[in-house]
């Protein structure tokens, strides 16, 4: 294990969590946009984004998990990684608005379905995990710099 290894495991959670902050912050600013992508000469509305996170681990095999798990070796784990941004299936919101360049026959338009509250909640979440792997990183590095200390 490296000395470094929890700065690394940090840094990507970091990463990771900006990443999520950043789809999130897309999220709502597409809350009203009603022409998010041209589907077969029709306009859809914007679609809500989610972020796919998974361990980032370099030995995922079941040999490999196996023969440590009979070597009584812990690991602690190797960070995360965003494995993939999806689009949330959500149906979109049907609004009365005849007046709307984009209404159907009926005067109604397809909003986006992403709620902006839902979307606070999520920007609060992935605030606190950005902050207290920002604790974790400044522990880490106070914990080298004592090592460091010791040598004098």
């Amino acid at each position: 294990m490296s000395i470094f290894n929890s700065i690394n495991t940090t840094a990507s959670a970091l990463t990771a969590q900006r990443l999520r902050m950043d789809v999130i912050s897309s999220n709502m600013a597409n809350a009203d946009t009603t022409r998010g992508k041209l589907v077969d000469g029709e306009w859809q509305p914007y679609t809500r984004k989610q972020v796919v996170f998974q361990t980032k681990d370099n030995s995922s095999s079941f040999a490999s998990q196996l023969s440590a798990a009979q070597r009584n070796t812990s690991s602690t784990g190797n960070g995360v990684k965003v494995t993939q941004i999806v689009e949330d299936e959500t149906p979109y919101e049907m609004v009365y608005d005849p007046e709307n360049a984009d209404a159907n026959e009926d005067g109604y338009v397809a909003m986006p379905n992403v709620d902006p509250l839902r979307e606070m909640v999520d920007l609060m979440s992935a605030s606190r995990s950005y902050e207290a792997n920002v604790t974790v990183l400044n522990a880490s590095k106070s914990m080298m710099m004592k090592t460091l200390e010791l040598g004098k």
